[in-house]
C-alpha cells in the first residue's frame, strides 16, 4: 500500500508539472500572439508613412536600376542590349513591383503619378511632397550605384532629345506618353473598371509598347525621377525641364479625360490604388454617401 501511495504521489507531482508546463506554454503563446497583433496594428497605423516611403524609394530604386541600367550597360558592352530589351525591361520591372508592392504604398515611382492621384482625389496632397522627394531619391541612389558597379557615367542612361529633334518635339512626344500612361493607370483604379493587381499588367505592358515605338525621339522617360537620378548622379541636366514640364503636362491632361470619362474621382477602389491597403483615406463626399446608405439601409 505505501509503494501504491508513492506511485500516486509521483503522478501527482507529475500532473502539477505538466499543468505549469501547460500554463507556461499558453502564457508564451498569449505574449505572441499580443505581439503579432500589436505588428499588425502598427502597420496599419497611418503614423507609419516611413513604411509607405520606404517602399517608394525601394520601388523607385528597383526601376531604375533597370531603367538607367539598360543604357550603361549598353555603353559598357556595345552589342549586348538591345534598344528592343532595354525599353521592355522596365516595364517588366514595373509589372513586378505593382505585384510585389503596390498594396504598401500605391507603387507610384513616379512623380507625375503621385500628382495625378492627388488631383483626381484618390490621394492626399499632403503626401505628395514626401512621396516625390523618396522617388528621387531612390532613383539618384540607383544611378550612383550604377556607376560605381559599372565603371561608366549615369548620363549614358538617362533621357535627351534625339540629335535632329529639338527639345519642343521631345517635349510633346513625354506629354502624350505620360497622358497615355496615366489614362491606363487611372483607368485601371477606377470602380467598374478597378482590376486590382491584374492592372500591374496593363501598366507594365503600356510602359514597354511607349519605349518601343517613342523611344528614338524622347527616351520614353514619363517619369521626372527616372531622369533626375541620372542627371544628377552624372552631372548633366541638359534639356531636364523637358523631362519635367513633359510627364505633368500629360499626367494633368490625362486627369481631365478620366473626369469626362468617370466623373471625379476613382472611388474607393481608386483610393485604395492610389493609396496602398495600409490606411486608405476617401474623399469627404464618397464618406458621407456612404453613411447616408448604410443609415438608409438601417431605416429599411
Amino acid at each position: 500500500m505505501a509503494e501504491n501511495q508513492g506511485q500516486d504521489g509521483i503522478g501527482r507531482v507529475g500532473a502539477r508539472e505538466n499543468r505549469a508546463q501547460d500554463h507556461n506554454l499558453a502564457s508564451e503563446l498569449g505574449v505572441l500572439e499580443q505581439n503579432i497583433l500589436q505588428r499588425i496594428q502598427d502597420f496599419d497605423d497611418p503614423r507609419q508613412e516611413w513604411r509607405r516611403l520606404f517602399s517608394e524609394l525601394y520601388g523607385t530604386f528597383l526601376l531604375v536600376i533597370v531603367a538607367a541600367g539598360g543604357g550603361m550597360m549598353s555603353q559598357a558592352f556595345p552589342g549586348v542590349i538591345s534598344r528592343t530589351a532595354a525599353v521592355v525591361a522596365p516595364g517588366l520591372m514595373v509589372m513586378g513591383i505593382i505585384l510585389f508592392m503596390g498594396k504598401i504604398s500605391g507603387a507610384h515611382l513616379n512623380p507625375a503619378v503621385s500628382i495625378a492621384f492627388a488631383l483626381r482625389g484618390d490621394f492626399p496632397w499632403r503626401r505628395v511632397p514626401g512621396y516625390i522627394v523618396v522617388q528621387l531619391t531612390g532613383a539618384t541612389l540607383a544611378c550612383l550605384l550604377l556607376q560605381a558597379v559599372i565603371g561608366v557615367s549615369a548620363t549614358y542612361g538617362s533621357n535627351y532629345p534625339a540629335a535632329d529633334y529639338s527639345a519642343g518635339a521631345a517635349y510633346l512626344m513625354e506629354a502624350l506618353l505620360t497622358l497615355v500612361l496615366v489614362s491606363v493607370i487611372l483607368g485601371t483604379a477606377s470602380g467598374a473598371q478597378n482590376v486590382g493587381l491584374f492592372g500591374a499588367f496593363g501598366v507594365g505592358a503600356y510602359i514597354a509598347l511607349a519605349g518601343l515605338w517613342g523611344s528614338p525621339i524622347s527616351g520614353t522617360s514619363m517619369n521626372p525621377a527616372r531622369t533626375f537620378g541620372p542627371d544628377l548622379a552624372g552631372g548633366n541636366f541638359s534639356d531636364y525641364w523637358v523631362y519635367v514640364a513633359g510627364p505633368l503636362t500629360g499626367a494633368v491632361v490625362a486627369v481631365g479625360i478620366a473626369f469626362v470619362l468617370r466623373g471625379a474621382g476613382g472611388g474607393r477602389s481608386g483610393s485604395g490604388a492610389a493609396q496602398g491597403a495600409l490606411f486608405t483615406e476617401t474623399t469627404k463626399d464618397e464618406t458621407t454617401e456612404e453613411k447616408t446608405v448604410t443609415a438608409k439601409e438601417k431605416e429599411a
